[in-house]
């Protein structure tokens, strides 16, 4: 018989392995998933009769599908992947089936767009699905294993769908075939679209496999992003990795360790936008195959070294990115030769420091100062006063009170939220280069 490991969303099989670890999904997954789920693999009663815990046969990743999306996404599988794999698939499945199918049975369905196998695949939670396995092989048990989806009208219309309902035993399960054209981790990135399973849980469970017959051992299952999935941060000082690395865990901790950051514990080896540039410079020529960014202050000299950058010809795992403009810099007061007045600070001051809680200590209202002149952009560089307090408060407040409301964190998120943007975006065109590359050269 052998043993299975799958990955379920809700009891629904998305893919398996049988007798050995088969895909590793560990990167879905963190260190505080791992937990012991009931087993439908496991004899409870000789458990029971032999007075043993079966904890170690029970271990399993678990956490939420919602959850689970934005490492989905930081492995290149969003909603545009998920639609360009289906309409190849309905390309490849028109071509077999105008071969094949017209010529025996007459005019063939129009395959769905894909705006309505979205629809069709989300129009139910897949908890509400009737999962009772159904024994019988006539046309009514064909009927009830069908359930909802017995209009084959419209199931026809499925790339390679089989309206016989195949290997299905159950509603769930026959609606799983339906829907598992693709591959796994898009068909789990289309299921939790549209909120229909907020709700869903996806288990990876390990312990059968391990504890029985010894098909693999506990230390291959291993949790979080794997190091040629993450993205190197590379920044211009070292106060911005350790504002960075604290936000992340403290604001994103459900994906801070697909990000990775230069040591900088004693000093930072490329401190300043010069030297940034140049091991950018570097870093292309060599031809690293790292996941990098190259993060540069929203002011003028990092707008300056942002454009040098970005006409680098990077190479698609390489990426300048420049802190975000933010309407609150729009108006902000900056002081000159003239005084203090409300200047617009986006591209020009609006270093990284800017971007904390700039309400917090017993300074005078915030503002930047401005320093010298960049011919090259013909703008003003400017340079937040007491910046280094602001940092130190940010790293000293606790978790507790910069989750809690009081600390404002509105500005940092935006941050961080360029950073999920670009870095899902470089794994997608990486995932896509990747797929074009093995499909040029298959036979």
């Amino acid at each position: 018989m052998g043993t299975e490991i799958t990955l379920d969303i809700d009891d629904l099989s998305i893919t398996y392995a049988k007798n050995c670890l088969g895909f590793d999904h560990g990167s879905l997954f963190q260190e505080m998933d791992r937990k012991r789920v009931e087993s439908d693999q496991i004899n409870y009663e000789y458990f029971e009769r032999e007075g043993e815990d079966p904890a170690l046969m029970e271990m399993a990743f678990v956490r939420s599908l919602q959850d689970i999306v934005p490492r989905l996404e930081l492995l290149g599988f969003n909603l545009y992947r998920v639609r360009r794999e289906y309409e190849k698939c309905v390309a490849e499945w028109k071509g077999e089936r105008s071969l094949i199918f017209e010529k025996y049975f007459g005019k063939r369905p129009e395959p769905m767009s894909f705006s309505e196998f979205q629809r069709f695949a989300t129009q139910y939670p897949i908890a509400s699905l009737d999962n009772t396995y159904v024994n019988r092989f006539d046309s009514e048990g064909r009927k009830k294993i069908q359930g909802r989806f017995n209009d084959e009208k419209v199931t026809s219309r499925i790339p390679n769908c089989n309206n016989h309902g195949g290997q299905g035993f159950s509603e769930r399960s026959y609606f799983g075939e339906l829907v598992n054209i693709l591959h796994p981790y898009s068909v789990m990135r289309l299921l939790a679209d549209e909120g229909t399973n907020d709700q869903s849980t996806v288990v990876w469970q390990y312990g059968p496999l391990v504890e029985s017959g010894g098909w693999a051992t506990e230390d291959e299952f291993i949790s979080c992003a794997k190091r040629t999935e993450t993205f190197l941060i590379v920044t211009e000082g070292s106060s911005d990795v350790h504002i960075l690395q604290r936000a992340l865990n403290i604001l994103r901790p459900d994906i801070a360790d697909f990000f990775r950051f230069i040591d900088v514990s004693k000093s930072h080896p490329f401190s300043g936008t010069g030297n940034l540039v140049r091991f950018a410079e570097g870093l292309v020529k060599i031809d690293v195959q790292n996941q990098i960014i190259f993060l540069f202050d929203n002011d003028a000299e990092g707008l300056e070294a942002y454009r040098r950058v970005a006409n680098l010809s990077l190479p698609t795992n390489m990426r300048a990115v420049l802190l975000p403009d933010l309407k609150e810099f729009r108006s902000f007061p900056a002081q000159g030769p003239q005084g203090t007045r409300n200047s617009n600070i986006n591209g020009k001051a609006a270093a990284i420091e800017c971007y904390l809680d700039l309400k917090v200590g017993k300074h005078p209202s915030a503002k930047v100062r401005w320093t010298n002149y960049k011919k090259s952009l013909k703008i003003y560089q400017g340079a937040l006063e007491h910046k280094e307090f602001y940092v130190k408060d940010f790293l000293r407040r606790t978790p507790e009170i910069i989750k809690g409301g009081s600390y404002n964190t509105t500005k940092i998120e935006k941050i961080l939220d360029i950073l999920y943007s670009e870095c899902s975006s470089m794994a997608l065109d990486l995932l896509e280069s990747n797929l074009e590359k093995q499909s040029k050269f298959a036979y």
